[in-house]
């Protein structure tokens, strides 16, 4: 192990640990002032919401998986993150235009921005696979893709749920199921609408709206990067 991989074994432990630590009183307050609202919402809503979100993210993960390039075989640990962080940084600055300008638009432009912004993310995440040697049109490793998204995009108590599940991904991902039509799209999308509830819905404020849109956008693709990196970090170390 060289000196780059140490340093990087030290930052997933201490990644690991936030991960697993138990939801603060904070987090579960506002988790159950979550479920509150989410429970006066009638089903209708739900389902529809759900079908929509699954439908555009099995259509972003269809339409990846072939313009993705395949998996790097050959390279360090260092190598591979130095090309991750460089999409990173692409799909931060692309994410803010996104936010800026959708945000200036007002309220029917800042609704756009949610599919577009779902789609960089899904289209980063495949990126980082396949740099880190993954084979997306592998189904389990789209599945995992999904994985990292809740761990980046979830409550701190679902997030807490979501890293026990992938700790030991190869043995796990034979208890999951093999069609994403069995995947728990309502949790998947009630969870990522609550996280990015308040700086969507800001964004869509004239005045401070571009603003707004491009600082979220830039901040959600940032956290999303580094949830990335540590969750891939998990299966180069073998750790568990």
């Amino acid at each position: 192990m060289d000196l780059y991989e140490e340093k990087a074994l030290e930052e997933l432990k201490y990644w690991q640990k936030k991960m697993s630590k138990r939801p603060s009183i904070t987090g579960r307050l506002t988790k159950g002032v979550q479920n509150k609202i989410n429970d006066l919402i009638p089903e209708k809503f739900h389902e529809v919401i759900t079908v929509a979100i699954k439908n555009m993210v099995k259509a972003v993960i269809i339409g990846s998986e072939y313009i993705t390039k395949g998996p790097l075989i050959v390279g360090s640990l260092r190598e591979r993150e130095e090309q991750v962080r460089n999409k990173i940084d692409f799909y931060k600055k692309a994410a803010a235009v996104s936010g800026a300008g959708t945000g200036a638009g007002g309220i029917i432009l800042g609704l756009t921005d949610f599919p577009l912004l779902l789609s960089l993310k899904m289209k980063f995440l495949f990126d980082a696979a396949s740099l880190y040697g993954f084979d997306v049109k592998d189904y389990k490793e789209r599945l995992y893709i999904l994985y990292i998204f809740q761990l980046a995009f979830s409550s701190e108590m679902r997030r807490r749920e979501v890293y026990y599940e992938i700790l030991d991904w190869e043995k796990r991902v034979h208890e999951l199921p093999r069609d994403l039509n069995s995947f728990d799209w309502k949790t998947f999308q009630q969870e990522y609408r609550d996280y990015i509830d308040v700086a969507k819905m800001l964004q869509l404020v004239p005045g401070i709206g571009a603003a707004v849109g491009a600082y979220a956008n830039y901040k959600l693709m940032n956290k999303l990067g580094d949830t990335a990196i540590n969750a891939y970090r998990l299966r180069w170390f073998g750790s568990g």
